[in-house]
């Protein structure tokens, strides 16, 4: 339903335009939000002097304006030199500007929810004036939605989202370092409106506007936006946006000192690294990355090769990316202490039918598991033990582990070692295996899933995969799951690269598909699922029927 109205009022009372109404906020004593009262702009609004500096509005009590620079949004875009007021109250808002205007253009001031009364801090809901400097008010809309893709709350960074919507005219080249040249901020429930358009051919972009530019980082902000260009000649209602995670450039970020050698940070999560040493030191020296892994570890003997070991020693690194080479250097002091350390940062009691897994500070070169030995009430167990694939720095013990026992792995000095005769301490790792009715299990039965192999993840409460698989099966079961409540979804590998690849709107490539799975009827993003204790919970889901979130 379209979220919007217009209320004309001539002679002493200007056009308001006000988005939508929602109840309003304060006291018992007064809860009603300010009105406005006039403006020094003729009330028909058109024909206004392109060399009009600033824009006056009065209000019937004393007002003030809450985090205006978050809220006010000024299209097509006027750098503003001077607003009242700033902290304290008054019966009026002006705005001042140095910029001439544009000839025969509508120009929006949206306040959003910026203006409050003083006393009570009622607010005056999304409240915007426009005024044109050719003949008519150009009337044209564009309404629609714009959430999270992925069904996140708040951004990556654990901050509450700033949605913003805007177009772009088409040009034969298309600058999107410059603020759209109509800009809107979407309500907290994604719902947004661009007002006064003029027609023409544009482009949509809607991004999470973190710093409050008004203009899209590219890879450092949330993005949603079409690929095919919008001819507006007659209003758009009802338009759906979806924002994913933008596609970062890879670039390198920073070197640390850190544990056995230097790590070297890269933004975009690269899919290869190629490093070298530039000089003569380390001369000995090994490197590890894994793919799309945002570290590059450089491994050396310091106390060997005397680096850093009185005082810091410049060192210097070059680096291949691929689609970038340069040179680095960074002062390395040898750590006080590099001593190899085994531990389990992992839980020490088991889930049925898991492996027991334990990590080192240091890549894992060589296991020696034949000198280890694993027991449960005093009796030794056969197991077998090898390095993950996936990551070396981590053991991956396997035994028929039986529910309800206790188990003991004693790992004696010197049979786990890294590069270097790097070797480790006698460490014993005690733990226990869970019984199964102290989990749940959850079944879910696709109809018309997707072509491709896809991941289908359990989330927990911070939206992240507690549970998941890489599949193209159509019944997929989870057992021992630990009980609490989950949302369900699908992330598609269209390309089948292993990898689930996001937007990149630089080069206009739209993110691989994604569903969420929600019941009919449910208002929320994602529908809740409740894993109980001895529960087996089924769940039908037709991909067909779900809304296919998409840009």
């Amino acid at each position: 339903m379209m979220k919007q109205y217009l209320l004309w009022l001539f002679a002493s009372i200007v056009l308001v335009s006000c988005a939508r109404v929602g109840s309003p906020v304060g006291g018992a004593k007064d809860s009603i939000p300010p009105k406005m009262i006039g403006s020094n702009i003729d009330t028909t609004r058109v024909n206004v002097s392109r060399n009009i500096k600033e824009l006056r509005i009065d209000f019937d009590e004393y007002i003030s304006l809450k985090d205006i620079s978050k809220n006010l949004i000024i299209s097509p875009p006027i750098q503003y030199t001077k607003i009242i007021p700033s902290s304290i109250g008054n019966k009026y808002l002006q705005i001042q500007w140095k910029d001439t205007l544009q000839a025969n253009t509508t120009y929006n001031f949206n306040f959003g929810n910026s203006v409050v009364d003083l006393n009570e801090g009622n607010v005056l809901p999304y409240f915007n004036f426009a005024f044109s400097t050719g003949e008519k008010l150009d009337d044209l809309y564009i309404s629609g939605t714009i959430v999270d893709a992925l069904g996140n709350e708040k951004n990556d960074d654990g901050k509450e989202k700033n949605l913003v919507v805007g177009l772009y005219q088409v040009k034969d080249t298309m600058n999107y370092r410059q603020k759209p040249y109509y800009i809107s901020k979407a309500d907290p429930d994604g719902y947004f409106e661009l007002n006064y358009l003029t027609p023409g051919k544009y482009r949509i972009i809607g991004f999470d506007d973190q710093n409050s530019n008004s203009i899209y980082d590219n890879g450092k902000e949330n993005v949603a936006f079409l690929k095919e260009e919008i001819n507006l000649e007659t209003s758009i209602s009802g338009l759906k946006l979806k924002s994913f995670p933008s596609k970062k450039e890879v670039t390198y970020k920073e070197a640390t000192v850190s544990t056995g050698g230097v790590t070297m940070i890269f933004d975009g999560n690269p899919e290869k690294v190629v490093v070298k040493t530039v000089g003569e030191k380390p001369a000995d020296y090994k490197i590890t990355h894994r793919s799309r892994s945002d570290s590059v570890k450089i491994w050396f003997d310091a106390a060997k090769e005397n680096i850093g070991t009185s005082v810091s020693e410049n060192l210097k690194f070059s680096y291949d990316t691929g689609s970038k080479q340069d040179t680095i250097s960074i002062f390395y002091k040898k750590p006080t202490k590099e001593d190899m350390t085994i531990a389990n940062p992992f839980s020490n009691k088991l889930a049925p039918e898991t492996d027991f897994k334990f990590s080192s500070n240091y890549i894992i070169n060589k296991i020696q598991p034949e000198n280890w030995k694993l027991e449960a009430d005093s009796l030794s167990q056969n197991f077998t033990a090898k390095i993950s694939e996936r990551d070396s720095t981590q053991v991956i013990i396997k035994s028929d582990f039986i529910a309800g026992k206790k188990y003991h792995l004693t790992v004696p000095k010197n049979t786990l070692s890294s590069f270097y005769n790097r070797l480790s301490e006698s460490v014993r790792f005690d733990f226990e295996v869970a019984k199964p009715e102290e989990f749940g299990s959850f079944v879910v039965h696709l109809k018309n899933p997707p072509s491709q192999k896809f991941w289908i993840q359990l989330l927990n409460e911070k939206n992240e995969p507690a549970y998941q698989q890489y599949t193209n099966l159509a019944d997929i079961k989870f057992i021992n799951l630990k009980p609490g409540t989950y949302k369900l979804r699908i992330l598609v590998d269209n390309n089948e690269n292993g990898v689930w690849d996001s937007s990149d709107f630089s080069k206009e490539l739209l993110a691989e598909d994604v569903y969420l799975f929600r019941k009919s009827g449910d208002k929320e993003a994602m529908s809740k699922i409740s894993i109980r204790p001895m529960w087996e919970i089924n769940e039908d889901w037709d991909i067909t029927k779900e809304e296919q979130v998409a840009n």
